[in-house]
């Protein structure tokens, strides 16, 4: 049974780590989010889960307006062959979670260790950032560095790495915005 934001928050209380959640309507793209702008201060994401040709899977996770190269990306990181979009079959199955719900604290429910994750520095230059808590119907927000130690405390220490080109603007044709980027 994958963990509920209950677990999670009952989790972030186990390490130590301060979060606030606030609970608004389903959201389900960057877009949607961005109604809350003025509600939630710090960093928001977009959340990207892909993997490679030999099936290795990355969680890639960025500021909702950062340009990201799918066609480049896997050289950065050392993947075999491009990235594609993990399927939501992939996602329930390792992260348990629903398309519109991508978020770094899935990896809570992969115990195996099959996802890794990636944190782009840019977004990291936050001191306060913000991810679904497992669903998309609530915002919680954490220490950056209160991210790292969490994600490490799931076995999954991640990567800081320059993975977005730049900011993106609306009609930049590399920003990323699918349903599952969220």
């Amino acid at each position: 049974m994958p963990a509920t934001p209950h677990d999670l928050f009952a989790y972030l209380d186990r390490l130590g780590i301060a979060h606030a959640t606030v609970t608004h309507p389903p959201l389900f793209t960057v877009d949607e989010s961005q109604a809350l702008r003025g509600q939630i201060p710090g960093g928001h994401s977009k959340n990207l889960f892909l993997r490679d040709k030999k099936g290795a899977l990355v969680l890639v996770t960025a500021l909702e307006d950062a340009a990201i190269d799918l066609k480049s990306l896997h050289r950065l990181l050392g993947a075999t062959g491009r990235f594609s979009f993990g399927s939501a079959d992939l996602m329930r199955e390792t992260l348990g979670i629903e398309p519109g719900s991508v978020t770094p604290f899935a990896v809570l429910n992969d115990t195996v260790g099959r996802v890794t994750v990636v944190l782009d520095a840019a977004m990291m230059q936050h001191a306060r950032l913000n991810f679904h808590p497992l669903r998309n119907t609530m915002t919680t927000t954490l220490g950056r560095d209160d991210l790292v130690r969490f994600l490490t405390a799931t076995g999954h220490p991640p990567r800081i790495e320059p993975v977005s080109v730049a900011h993106a603007k609306q009609s930049d044709p590399i920003a990323i915005s699918s349903p599952d980027t969220m």
